[in-house]
């Protein structure tokens, strides 16, 4: 997936000059994005450990909308799409619609994780060395993305096999703080979620809250 989005980047790039900004000098950058990440939970309660590849993906157009005559400086305002799954050994049940949630061995099963598929608007503070004829520059992006989950699901397997609901638990709405940086086609992403990961006065059978937040890193590509 990487090389295909790396190649198309650098196609769209290097075709800079079909294209009819290059007379006016109003030329875009970076409005369509793909990232992979991995997931980390923060504050989450003791001897809940992730499990397997904790991932995210995510893709969406960004309007470029700069605010200079150098056209280097600007906001970004957008719209995507992300699938996330936090693998980990927190179990879920739930019985008669009521949601109970445990701690558990990592022996006593394969898998158990929370997933989610959300709409993001992603809004950024954008700079970057670009210039008309060049297409390899230095970028940081800094902003906020909100998010609204659609589906939000846990699923647990085991060797008897697995069992899947949909998770009423898990935020609707979902906002953090996301910085963008990078050199040419490589870019690092960060993202530090602003509300837990789960709705307020969830918590393990023992009491524990459940108030882990997400911290997530990982690569993210550009392309006109």
């Amino acid at each position: 997936m990487g090389f295909i989005v790396m190649t198309v980047h650098m196609s769209a790039q290097s075709n800079r000059d079909s294209i009819n900004y290059k007379s006016s000098g109003r030329y875009l950058e970076d409005q369509f994005y793909a990232g992979l990440g991995y997931n980390f939970l923060l504050d989450k309660p003791t001897d809940v450990i992730l499990r397997n590849l904790s991932y995210n993906l995510q893709v969406g157009f960004i309007k470029d909308i700069p605010i200079n005559t150098r056209r280097n400086f600007g906001f970004g305002l957008g719209l995507g799409y992300a699938a996330n799954s936090y693998y980990n050994n927190i179990v879920a049940n739930e019985v008669d619609g009521l949601i109970t949630y445990s701690i558990t061995s990592t022996a006593d099963f394969q898998r158990s994780k929370f997933e989610t598929h959300a709409i993001e608007m992603p809004l950024e503070l954008r700079w970057r060395t670009s210039t008309i004829d060049e297409y390899k520059f230095w970028r940081i992006y800094a902003g906020v993305k909100l998010g609204y989950v659609f589906s939000g699901r846990s699923k647990l397997v085991t060797e008897d096999g697995s069992n899947g609901f949909s998770n009423g638990d898990i935020q609707n709405f979902q906002y953090g703080l996301v910085l963008n940086f990078g050199y040419n086609t490589w870019n690092i992403h960060a993202h530090y979620s602003l509300n837990p990961l789960l709705k307020d006065n969830i918590s393990l059978e023992n009491g524990d809250p459940i108030n882990a937040r997400v911290f997530r890193i990982g690569v993210i590509f550009y392309i006109l």
